[in-house]
């Protein structure tokens, strides 16, 4: 008898346990009951929320997928839809976590805390993981960032080359340190999850994003991919292969909306297609990246965000991707739906597992549910999403240190002197020699030159999009360096010293100078904003400044040094004449002495075109393009 009553007693305790398990505690999370910018009425980022059914998925000695099963049986299907969902900083209060249980919280490009330090972003993270820990089932979430060429967003952080140089450098070794370094500087910050690498393979330099890809080559940008998300995955940070996939593909002409080119669509076979754009991501999964995200643009009509055969078929069950696919900001409102939550379901039953929403978070979150409870998108979608989530965070260790307080990072601040050292060799490396007519450069001891150009002097302009800022922004335009680091005419004065070359601004001096530097280049620009016609450096997308240089360069009557600092293969041909000498720089980063290191003879050229450059615009496309320079194509000093 007593051990009837036994039983029977366990039998109610396991009863009681369940119903808590399947039933909504009091005050859990809705999708529905917060909203940007508004307080929710249920427990803030200061309540404790007792946790109710069993924990075994915190025993650290299970496999990760396996936690994240047992965790995911104990969610209710509201707790599920949260972790499906990612909100911008700016519209997401810490009890908007508490209350819908979010999956992850993103900064875009100049997205920071009041106090952009490491100390103030500590501080904003760490307040989102506190209100994440009271919830029912204290699941941590994952603060995403666009650290694209560096911690690009932070002061005084180390601001890489971007990609198209990188690719002109085309050194995996030196990509692998610069992953582990940017995942170095990103933890000091709390910011695990790192919107990079792109890998689009850019076939049209008109494309507003061509500086974001490593190559028109994919040999080169799956080598240079892997070998920077190794970097950062060996040293703990969540890199994200983007945008999957044929974002460099699109055709002129076929833009979203009144966009020229960018999320456009991307006309080809399947055969080409997969040879061209989805290598890289074949060979990044094997490597074990854990997140993919879905491109804007579309392969022969269909979005990539509600295209199922190659997000679900081909993505996740051929290649065998165990991460999760998360969208791009606000991708979902451009799907071939109705309404916004007929799109969420398109996406969500495509593959996609998260979804950026940077405002209308809670109503993807409700469209979630309901398309659920309709029998729109089946439970069982939402659980392998859901699943895969969880699996990243376990991996990531984030259950077990929530708060990040057990880090391991190699420096204790940002802009290190080896970090440093690292961009400014992949700087020296990204250079490529056009033209070298009577052996100009490099400078000699004992010359005087006189720099002039408004890319000479201006960390914003070396740096490009995507610092501090979406957009960019010069020196200029902010009223001072935009970051920490050298520019060009910095280090050719430092350089000078050592050598023995006078480096001058004064044009009245003219007349003195055995060469003139004239450094010309494109302002800084991002995404769509970056579409251009014709690729002139006169035009709305070029530096104010231009024309004076040019002009200068042209009447002069020395020798003159062009440096082109741009993230594209612009169009020069009317201007190659009237220079001796022409590098292209594309777009350095924070560290411009690399730039003065090859030009002072310090180092040689070594960099090759990771893009074929056309004569002009009008040829890009045409079936026997006139070329100025072929892929590949880069001198060296004898």
């Amino acid at each position: 008898m007593k051990r009837l009553i036994s039983l029977l007693l366990v039998a109610f305790l396991l009863l009681c346990s369940a119903c808590s398990a399947d039933t909504p505690a009091s005050g859990e999370a809705s999708s529905t009951t917060a909203t940007s910018g508004t307080e929710s009425s249920l427990p803030d980022a200061e309540t404790t929320v007792t946790t109710s059914g069993s924990d075994d998925y915190m025993d650290a000695s299970l496999a990760p997928e396996r936690r994240a099963e047992l965790l995911l049986s104990q969610m209710t299907l509201e707790e599920k839809a949260g972790q499906m969902l990612q909100g911008a900083f700016y519209a997401v209060k810490a009890s908007d976590l508490t209350a819908n249980g979010l999956g992850s919280v993103l900064s875009g490009g100049g997205g920071v805390p009041s106090s952009n330090t490491i100390e103030g972003w500590q501080k904003m993270v760490d307040s989102y993981q506190k209100a994440s820990m009271a919830t029912r089932l204290k699941i941590p979430f994952l603060y995403g960032i666009d650290a694209v060429h560096g911690h690009n967003n932070v002061y005084g952080a180390v601001v890489f080359p971007q990609n198209i140089g990188l690719g002109a450098a085309n050194d995996p070794d030196l990509m692998y340190q610069m992953g582990a370094a940017v995942a170095d500087e990103m933890k000091l910050t709390h910011t695990l999850w790192n919107f990079s690498p792109c890998v689009a393979v850019a076939q049209d330099p008109r494309w507003g994003r061509t500086y974001e890809s490593y190559s028109s080559d994919t040999e080169i940008v799956t080598a240079l991919a892997l070998s920077y998300a190794k970097g950062q995955m060996d040293n703990g940070v969540i890199p994200t292969a983007k945008h999957y996939a044929g974002d460099g593909g699109t055709v002129f002409g076929t833009g979203e909306g009144d966009y020229l080119i960018d999320r456009g669509d991307t006309e080809l076979s399947e055969a080409d297609f997969r040879s061209i754009h989805l290598k890289a991501y074949k060979d990044l999964v094997d490597a074990g990246v854990p997140v993919v995200m879905a491109s804007f643009s579309s392969i022969n009509g269909v979005k990539m965000s509600e295209n199922k055969y190659y997000l679900t078929d081909v993505l996740k069950n051929e290649f065998g991707f165990k991460g999760f696919v998360v969208s791009d900001w606000e991708a979902v409102s451009g799907l071939s739906g109705d309404s916004f939550a007929e799109n969420v379901c398109l996406a969500v039953n495509a593959g996609v597992d998260m979804l950026m929403e940077p405002t209308r978070y809670a109503d993807a979150g409700k469209a979630i549910v309901d398309g659920v409870n309709s029998g729109v998108i089946p439970e069982a979608r939402v659980d392998d999403a859901v699943l895969r989530i969880l699996t990243v965070k376990f991996e990531y260790g984030l259950f077990e240190d929530p708060y990040m307080k057990n880090l391991q990072t190699k420096e204790t601040k940002l802009g290190s002197d080896e970090y440093r050292a690292i961009a400014e060799k992949l700087v020296e490396k990204s250079l490529v020699l056009l033209k070298n007519e009577g052996d100009v450069l490099p400078l000699k001891k004992g010359q005087k030159i006189l720099v002039t150009g408004p890319a000479a002097d201006d960390i914003g302009a070396q740096c490009g999009g995507w610092t501090k800022t979406w957009q960019g922004i010069t020196d200029k335009e902010n009223g001072g360096p935009i970051t920490e680091g050298t520019t060009i005419l910095d280090g050719l004065k430092e350089y000078g010293k050592e050598i023995g070359i006078e480096f001058f601004t004064d044009k009245s001096r003219i007349d003195e100078a055995d060469a003139v530097i004239c450094a010309i280049g494109e302002k800084p620009y991002a995404e769509y904003e970056g579409d251009s016609e014709d690729l002139s450096l006169l035009g709305s997308l070029g530096l104010s400044g231009n024309k004076d240089a040019l002009t200068l360069a042209q009447t002069t009557g020395k020798p003159v040094i062009a440096l082109i600092v741009a993230g594209r293969e612009v169009n020069i041909s009317q201007y190659l004449g009237d220079f001796d000498a022409a590098v292209m720089c594309f777009l350095p980063g924070s560290e411009g002495e690399g730039v003065a290191a090859v030009l002072t003879g310090k180092a040689n050229f070594t960099g090759k075109l990771p893009m074929p450059w056309y004569q002009d615009a009008s040829q890009i496309g045409a079936e026997n393009p006139k070329l100025l320079f072929e892929k590949g194509y880069g001198l060296a000093y004898a």
